[in-house]
This record gives structure tokens, sequence and C-alpha cells, in this order.
């Protein structure tokens, strides 16, 4: 005797070979021996045999007419065997039970079970709806077969360029856009990103890094919100200071943080004014302003182009341009001529006349050390405006370069070691037409890197300067009790990096005893809620901490903090990455095939087969392969000439080959230990198919060589 049997939603059949009271112990065809409750056990048949039973009746279950059963079968609940005898007539054969056991069984859309072999019809509502949603699904189903056959084909369809990025990055994975690449990439044995290119899906590799970047942090655009005037800061509100400021930037730069006076040139004590731009006169927390910054953060750099914290309406306001009085935060350093030992500061909320916007990428290679030191004479290619406002300077000048000189090798004995940064930064910038200027750059234009010195006198000087105002700030916060947002470094000890909090610690970095970035408030927004708590310290003194927007142990700080932190990292790498890419560009422009380098470290396999490397006169990291022959040779250091290999926009990817080891050794400098995550990977993509310009000046303090 044979049993038929539900198990796990399945049926099976086989032999009987004992019974108890509940339960029947069942050999299958497989010889594999089961234990089926009575609850479980639906036929006995003595033939056909199990095998030949199932086999029949899936035959013979697929051949009922569901919509005919279904108008046969009692409203009320059925047993399989009662609709048979009704839909085959007669008294039907076990194959004819199983079959229509297993039709119903199958059908949930037309019956619902209601106990063992036991079912009900659907209402015809329910019918409709579950039909409708079965021919929706084939459709569907339809729709991505024809689309993967297209991608197969090197076509991409509309609907999945349109999800492009959704699709790469963070995919739905019940959407047919996805389905449909999944389905091609399997079916070609490529990986998506590669499929997708052949189809034509990404037309720019720029605009798909570009894209890639609004989709995971601007997804709704980089267009402002509608805003009401920029709010004015009226002229009685403020005292007018009776210095002359200037500042130094590079001259794409609109957000003009920061600049310097001297007073008391020529005698026992000089008074150093550093001014910041003061938007926190007129934004407040919370308003729709402070809700703009708020959703960005920061300004967002790129060769080319900028996106903006502020707009620029907003900007224009308050940037400390030349020829106006400007509202600025002002800290005043009264420092002793001689010894340049600080005696007194003092921190004042005014207006300052900005009397010239200075442009080191103009003036870097005319105000030099020799210059400085009145030795140089007018370079013949100073520009004669630049040239002539830095000249009408120079005493100004010449003695902010020995402070700068004296305050850095000050924090040099705090850090234990020398700054040393013998690398230099790059600029970059694309050749167009002025018509062109403030849009989005369309990946083909003429790009020009040049080499910008760290260290520069300018640079330098500008960078001392905001170190001095982050550090007396942050600690004349914490004098009255006002939480601020400080970054600290506990020591230089490898592994040990710059952390934000709200505690005004140490940063061994730059060797100060507190640092609290306040100096770049229209386009960082970490030093827009710190001038809010400076400026109630100015207005306030000792009762600062009752009068600040941000009290003590205010959570709003630590989520600022954690916000921040995210999305400058994330702008941080789209800025090099778009780097990297202009890198690439310069390469192909230029015919660049060799070229060389310095050795960084050997790559993680460990087998001295290839090595990650610095190029010496670009700003690009790559690997370095085809080593073998040369392993004796190579250390960290080892200049090396290299020849570059195919350059994939889409990966920022370039590889070199080691053509000969040069007989000389690059001196090891310590911002070389970031280099190592300098190179640029396989693009990270979401989708799996495995199955069976530099910030100018942000924060002149960020271009020393200090971690973090």
């Amino acid at each position: 005797m044979y049993l038929l049997f539900e198990e796990a939603g399945k049926f099976a059949a086989g032999r009987i070979l004992s019974e108890a009271e509940a339960s029947a112990q069942v050999e299958l065809n497989s010889g594999k021996r089961l234990k089926v409750k009575s609850a479980n056990q639906i036929l006995r048949f003595a033939q056909p045999q199990p095998s030949a039973l199932l086999a029949s009746a899936a035959e013979q279950a697929a051949q009922v007419e569901l919509p005919l059963a279904w108008e046969f079968a009692p409203e009320a609940e059925f047993s399989f065997a009662e609709l048979a005898a009704d839909y085959y007539g007669g008294t039907p054969g076990i194959e004819q039970q199983t079959a229509m056991l297993l039709a119903l069984h199958g059908a949930p859309h037309y019956f619902r079970r209601a106990g063992k072999g036991r079912f009900k019809k659907a209402s015809a509502d329910i019918v409709a709806q579950a039909l409708a949603a079965i021919e929706k699904k084939q459709r569907i189903s339809a729709q991505i077969a024809a689309w993967a056959d297209e991608l197969a084909h090197g076509q991409c369809p509309a609907p999945i360029r349109e999800q492009l990025y959704k699709i790469l990055f963070k995919p739905d994975k019940n959407a047919p856009e996805y389905k449909a690449v999944v389905d091609a990439s399997r079916a070609r044995r490529l990986a998506p990103l590669a499929l997708l290119q052949r189809a034509g899906a990404i037309a720019s590799p720029y605009q798909f890094h570009w894209q890639r970047f609004l989709f995971d942090h601007f997804p709704g655009g980089t267009g402002f919100p509608a805003l009401p005037a920029a709010p004015e800061i009226a002229d009685d509100d403020l005292p007018l200071a009776e210095v002359q400021a200037f500042s130094i930037d590079d001259s794409q730069t609109t957000e003009i943080d920061d600049a310097l006076s001297l007073q008391g040139l020529g005698g026992d004590t000089v008074r150093l004014g550093i001014h910041i731009a003061a938007p926190g006169l007129a934004i407040s927390p919370g308003d729709a302003f402070d809700r703009v910054a708020r959703a960005r953060l920061s300004t967002v750099y790129m060769p080319g182009y900028k996106i903006t914290m502020l707009p620029a309406a907003v900007v224009e306001r308050y940037t400390l341009c030349e020829g106006r009085a400007a509202p600025a935060l002002s800290l005043y350093v009264t420092l002793d001529a001689a010894t340049f030992e600080i005696k007194a500061t003092e921190t004042r909320l005014e207006r300052v006349p900005i009397a010239v916007n200075l442009r080191h990428d103009q003036l870097d290679d005319c105000v030099t050390e020799d210059w400085l030191a009145g030795a140089g004479a007018t370079p013949v290619n100073a520009d004669n405006k630049s040239w002539e406002a830095a000249s009408n300077l120079r005493d100004e000048l010449s003695f902010l370069w020995r402070l700068a000189q004296h305050l850095k090798a000050r924090r040099e004995v705090v850090r234990g070691k020398p700054e040393t940064f013998n690398r230099p930064d790059y600029n970059f910038r694309l050749i167009r037409d002025a018509s062109q200027e403030g849009q989005v750059p369309a990946g083909g234009e003429q790009v020009v890197i040049t080499e910008r010195r760290r260290g520069a006198p300018l640079d330098l000087i500008v960078a001392e300067a905001m170190i001095v105002a982050n550090s007396v700030w942050g600690g004349w916060l914490a004098s009255f009790g006002v939480p601020a947002i400080y970054r600290s470094q506990s020591s230089l000890a490898p592994g040990i990096k710059v952390r934000m909090g709200v505690k005004a610690l140490p940063h061994a970095g730059i060797g100060v005893p507190s640092y609290a970035w306040s100096t770049s408030p229209l386009r960082r927004y970490v030093d827009l809620v710190n001038q809010w708590q400076l400026i109630a310290a100015a207005r306030h003194g000792a009762t600062a901490a009752l009068a600040a927007p941000f009290k003590p142990k205010d959570g709003q700080l630590l989520a600022i903090i954690s916000a921040f932190d995210a999305a400058y990292t994330a702008y941080n790498t789209h800025q090099a990455g778009m780097e990297r890419f202009w890198t690439l560009q310069y390469l192909r422009q230029h015919g660049i095939t060799e070229l060389t380098a310095t050795l960084l470290r050997e790559q993680p396999d460990g087998a001295g087969n290839a090595w990650l490397a610095r190029a010496d006169t670009l700003p690009l990291v790559l690997p370095v392969l085809g080593t073998q022959g040369f392993a004796s040779a190579l250390t960290r250091g080892a200049r090396v000439k290299i020849r570059l290999g195919e350059i994939d926009d889409i990966a920022l990817d370039v590889r070199g080959t080691l053509l000969a080891v040069l007989g000389d050794t690059a001196a090891e400098t310590e911002d070389d230990a970031g280099d190592e995550d300098a190179a640029a990977g396989p693009i990270a993509i979401a989708l799996d198919v495995t199955e069976g310009e530099a910030p100018q000046n942000a924060d002149p303090a960020d271009n020393l060589p200090v971690p973090g």
C-alpha cells in the first residue's frame, strides 16, 4: 500500500512500512524513510507506483482548466475529490484525484486552502484582482526580458539609462530595471558597469562621476531654495576699525573669509589684526539661511567648479571684498616687535576697511623669501596691479613672514618634531570660454596643472595667522564655559587621528593647546557655529554661556559634528576623484606615456611583484607592475621610471610598468603617509550578479601636512 502525503508544502508519495495511531512510516523511492503524521496523510492507493502517479498527475494537472474548475466548484468548502468528480464526471481515478489536488494547490488565486485536502473558492473580485496581478507580472517579466536582450546587444533602454546611478549604487532589487541589468550581465558574463558602458548608458565619464556625486549628496540638484534678501548689518551697529586690512587668497576665491592688518610697525609693539567675515551677525540659528547652510555643511570644491555652502548673494553681502568696510569678527594680537612674544589679545565686533585682495597665485613667484628679506628685485613677470599692491605692503608682509616663521618654529617645539613638506600642492585650471565660467565642466576641457610650493611665504603667513586665531579663540571660549566644536589629536603616534568634539583638547599635530575652526564661516558650517558662540562671548564676556545659542551638553553640537564629518569626508573624496580625473586627462592631452615616480610601499600581496608609487611632477599615485626583475633595488623612497598603461576614466585608474630604477632616493616626508590610500581603485558598485579646484584657503592651516 502506498501513501500520498504533504511534506513542507509539497506533495510526495511512498510505500507504507508501518502504521501507528497518529503516524505512518513511509519509504520513498530514493530509500529515504519518513515519519508522516496523520494530519499530513492525503490518499492511500495500491496502484500505480508512487513515482508514476506523481508524474502522470502533474501532467494532467497542467491541463486542468482552472476557470472552468472555479465555475464548477461549490460556494461552500469542498474536498479535491469532490471537485474531481464534478470536473471529470463519474468516479475519478486516483490519478485524476491527485491531478485535481495538485491543480487546486497550485492556484491560490482561484482557491484557498481550508484544511487537509479541502479548499474554498475565492470571490470573483479576488480572482479578478489576482488575474490582473498575474498579467502584470507577466508583462513585467516580458519587459525585463526585452530590456535584458537590448542590453546584451549593446543598446541601453531609456528607463535603465534614467535609473543608471540608482541601479549601480543604491539598487532596488525588486525593480525591473535592476533585474534586466542582472539578467543581461549574467547572459553576457560581464560586470554591470562594463555592460552598461558597452550599451552606451554612460555617455561621458565626467558626467558619470558628477551625476553620481549629485545622486549621493544633492539628489534635488545644487540650486538653492527661494530665500529672502540677505540681511543687512547696519553700519551704526558696529564701530569702524582704524586699520587698512588686506586678504591673501587664490584668484578664483569669492568667499573671502579672512584678512590681516598691522599697526605700530617700527615701534616696540605691533598689533596684528586677524579679521574674519561675520555672517553670524546676520544669519541666526534656525533661520532660512541657517537651514540652507546646515543642509550643505560646506562648500564643495573641484577643478573648474564649486558648490557653495551659501547662495552667491549671501556670500557677496558678507565677503571681505576690497574697497569697502565689511562686518568682521576681529582678533587683535599685541606682539613684542623684537621677540614676537604675545602680550595681549582682544576680540572685537566691528567694520573693517579692506584695502586690497592679494592673490597668491599671481604673487607666489614674486613674493619670495629673498624679496621679503629686502634682497629681491622686481620680477619681470609681475602683474602690475598685484605687484603694486604687494610692493606697497612690503614692510607688512616682511614682518608677517618673520612672525610666521617664529610661530611655526614654536609650534614645532610643542609637536616634538619639525613639519616637513617638501612636496608641492597642485593647482588645476580648465581652459574654456568666458561664457562657460561658472558652469559645470563638460569633461573635455584642456587642463593646466601647476605646482604650488607648500610653505611658500604668502601661504605660510595666512596659515599661521589662522592657527593663532583658531587656537586663541578656542581657549577663550573654553575659559567662559561656552561650548564649541574643536579639532584635537592626542599624539603624533601612528594611528592617532584628528577628531572633532566639544572639548578644548590639545592638537598634537599642530602643536596648540586647543583648536576650534572659526576662520571660514562663509564656506564651512562648523566655523559658522563657532562664530555664533564667539559673537556671544564678544558681547557678553563672562556671562556668554547664558547668551550663546548652543549651551553646554547641547545635543545639537554632536549632531552637527556627525553630519559635518560625513559630508566633509564625502566632499573631499569627490574633490580628490575629480582632481585625479583631470590628472588623467592631462596625461592623455599631453601624450605622456612615461614618467618618473617615487615608490611608496609594496602592494599588499607581499610577493614583491607590485608597488605603489607617486609621480614626481604630477598629483598622481598609481600601482606599478613588472617589478620582479628589480626586487633587490626596490625600497620605499626609490625613484623609478615607469611606462603608463591604458587610462580608465570611469574607474579613474591607470597602471604603470617598471622600466628602470634610478640612482637617487627621494626624501621621505611626514605627509607621505596619506598617499597609501590615494590610488584609485575600482568604482564601488552595489549591483551584485554573483548568484549561482583645490579648496582655496578653505582653512589655510589645513594646507599644513598635519594628520587629519
